[in-house]
């Protein structure tokens, strides 16, 4: 089997509300997504989503995952879709770095692999638990009873885990904000308070001892792993990476310094599958649980996801963010896993199992053969 087409769709998918994170610093309206398509000399066809959270988030964006594409479709032309470490080589080798422009790819030779050999991608991954992962909001940034009807209309739709966005200089408001929550989350609910790296570590101090009778798990609560590795000898809370968790080598450094309680494994970000599932490894060889999640995007991104979360035993999964209720827009409509009863669950479809409406994505805007 080769890899004869790639087919580059762009389309913009706005958010119901405007999005605020670090405290405010950071507004998202609109998420630039960049949809893939390879097509095969056996006639099965792969999809694949990469869609960064906005431009000013991380160094990721949406041109850049088209401007990756362009420069590594010579590579990937001709390969076996099925054979993913050597597309990902071919990757590697032709583009070093700039993991999230391959993301797209490395989904999309997921599902048809999947597709090849009737099984769906979890079970690829190892295998897939029977039960589903508990789907996780994403909660914006500001006063305390704006978050908490943020949370309240998720809990009308079944979520039961909650991603609140903290940080900023002002950390009175940031203690008055998680307490706020804490007095309000039910028994059964998972929240996990975001920091972006919006906190410095004088900050970062202040806050999570303050709160430290709660027990509640901070993310990111520092800029580099340096700073949470400092913020750590300071504090008692659990910490979960994300932004600072990219490559291999970030995750063996914090499972062996013992950095964070919890990986944060962003799919794009990392560069795929390929890439995270590693990293879903190292972290149950060491006791650490995970949080698996797109960097943003449609049901295709929250699929690739829940199939990595599906396929991580139970007691090291907390939750799975599911961004596609937080969309105005539907690339696939009646297609894929959607999030019920507050679970995200992949069924025993092949591949990936979800296919976007061509019509919706419109005309292709570069294809490679």
């Amino acid at each position: 089997m080769k890899i004869t087409r790639i087919s580059v769709y762009h389309k913009d998918l706005p958010l119901k509300d405007p999005y605020w994170l670090s405290g405010g610093r950071l507004k998202f309206e609109v998420l630039d997504a960049t949809f893939v398509k390879l097509d095969t000399d056996a006639g099965i066809t792969g999809w694949g989503e990469g869609t960064p959270w906005g431009h000013t988030y991380v160094p990721a964006h949406g041109p850049g995952i088209r401007a990756g594409i362009e420069t590594m479709a010579n590579a990937v032309l001709g390969l076996d879709p099925r054979k993913v470490e050597l597309v990902e080589r071919a990757m590697d080798l032709c583009l070093p770095g700039h993991l999230y422009a391959k993301s797209p790819i490395d989904m999309a030779c997921w599902d048809i692999m999947g597709k090849a050999f009737d099984m769906p991608i979890a079970d690829l991954l190892g295998g897939k638990r029977e039960d589903g992962t508990p789907a996780a909001t994403s909660v914006s940034s500001g006063a305390p009873d704006y978050m908490m009807g943020i949370i309240n209309q998720y809990r009308q739709y079944g979520y039961v885990a909650h991603s609140a966005k903290v940080g900023g200089s002002d950390t009175a408001k940031d203690i008055e904000r998680i307490r706020h929550i804490e007095e309000n989350r039910r028994p059964d609910e998972i929240i996990l308070y975001d920091v972006n790296r919006a906190w410095t570590r004088r900050e970062a101090s202040i806050v999570m001892n303050a709160v430290a009778d709660l027990g509640v798990t901070f993310e990111q609560p520092g800029e580099t792993l340096d700073d949470i590795a400092e913020i750590r000898k300071v504090t008692t809370s659990p910490i979960s990476v994300d932004e600072t968790l990219v490559t291999l080598q970030d995750a063996c450094r914090i499972a062996r310094e013992g950095i964070a309680d919890v990986f944060g494994i962003k799919l794009n970000r990392v560069g795929g599958l390929s890439k995270a599932r590693r990293m879903r490894d190292v972290a149950m060889a060491h006791g650490i649980q995970m949080f698996v999640m797109a960097t943003g995007g449609s049901v295709l991104a929250d699929t690739e996801a829940a199939h990595l979360a599906q396929s991580i035993p139970s007691e090291f999964i907390r939750a799975c963010w599911s961004c596609q209720d937080m969309l105005t827009l539907d690339v696939a409509p009646g297609s894929g896993p959607r999030t019920k009863d507050g679970f995200i669950t992949i069924d025993d479809t092949p591949g990936l199992g979800v296919t976007p409406d061509e019509a919706i994505l419109g005309d292709p805007v570069v294809v490679y053969e």
